[in-house]
């Protein structure tokens, strides 16, 4: 069966100049070797924290920013060796959904305007009149009222913006909707509503998703596996279920010991190992495995070489020398 969307080895670099006048240009590694794979009807969640490539590797994969190397493929299509009008009609099989619901909105167009706007650029043939009713019978699909269609962005509330973002994305049809952590900057109860929402529309489309997010609560809710990225690496990725129940890397493991629990007894007895330092730069990773240098777990080995990814159990993809539940340690 051919995945909706396949990544092989995509890297993202950027040359940035040096510190100082005679100083060589710097590599920044923000993308390193990641692959993956995506049905349709299916979401991946990917969660890391800032700065780990998350949000590079969504825009490298719409072609928002240049890959350096590797290949991306839609429904068997590779998308690296499209002209610029190719890859734009292509772009109509892949949206996405911002993190700031305000932000991403034109101020100075109406909810109507900015939703219909991708049905300008990809079915210019249809009439105002049914531009007008496509636009009215999406935002009531997403839990928006028609008669909001002429309100600007300010007039509405956070929650309400998302969905906005959401109907814009999903009104031309696509096949793969990137969600770029889109409900970190709502109330706890607005982010419920829109993964629900995203979840219901999922179902009903069969469209597949990519979903970027820190919460690993949210994660674990909408996703049906998980890739976990830390400095531009994939260091793990499994179904949801083996994931969150049985961690082999260890940097996966101290992100869900990190979550609070909200019964106040058992978080008191948590034996938590928490990291040690910051995330190094990806302008200077450590040699061999990029997490050695806050792993409580690390040896000679690791730093110098990098660790192969491993299948420990089918689908359950490892990138370390010494994993969680390894015997022979």
């Amino acid at each position: 069966m051919t995945a909706l969307l396949r990544v092989e080895r995509l890297r993202v670099h950027f040359k940035l100049p040096g510190a100082g006048w005679l100083e060589p240009a710097r590599l920044l590694r923000a993308v390193d070797g990641i692959s993956l794979a995506l049905e349709a009807g299916r979401t991946l969640g990917i969660v890391g924290e800032s700065g780990c490539g998350k949000s590079t590797l969504a825009r490298a994969i719409l072609g928002l920013v240049p890959i350096t190397g590797g290949r991306v493929k839609l429904a068997g299509e590779e998308l690296a060796g499209l002209s610029h009008e190719e890859l734009r009609q292509r772009r109509r099989r892949m949206q996405i959904v911002f993190q700031d619901p305000l932000a991403s909105l034109d101020p100075r167009m109406t909810a109507g305007e900015i939703i219909a706007e991708p049905l300008q650029a990809f079915e210019p043939g249809l009439g105002r009149r049914q531009r007008r009713q496509r636009v009215e019978e999406t935002m009531e699909r997403v839990g928006l009222q028609g008669n909001q269609i002429n309100r600007y962005p300010h007039e509405f509330s956070g929650g309400q913006c998302q969905r906005i973002g959401i109907t814009r994305a999903l009104i031309v049809g696509p096949d793969l909707l990137i969600c770029d952590e889109p409900v970190s900057a709502l109330d706890v109860s607005i982010q419920a509503q829109i993964v629900n929402l995203l979840t219901e529309l999922q179902e009903e489309t069969g469209v597949g998703m990519l979903f970027i997010a820190h919460d690993l609560a949210v994660i674990k809710q909408i996703s049906h596996a998980v890739m976990v990225m830390y400095l531009g690496k994939m260091v793990e990725q499994a179904g949801r279920d083996r994931l969150f129940h049985q961690p082999r890397h260890p940097y996966t493991k101290a992100l869900m010991e990190s979550v609070p629990v909200p019964d106040p007894v058992i978080e008191r007895r948590k034996s938590v190992v928490p990291l040690s330092g910051d995330l190094p730069s990806p302008l200077d990773p450590p040699s061999g495995c990029r997490f050695r240098t806050r792993c409580p777990r690390a040896e000679p080995l690791c730093a110098e070489t990098e660790p192969p990814i491993r299948e420990l159990a089918p689908g359950h993809l490892v990138a370390c020398h010494f994993p969680l539940g390894d015997l022979s340690r």
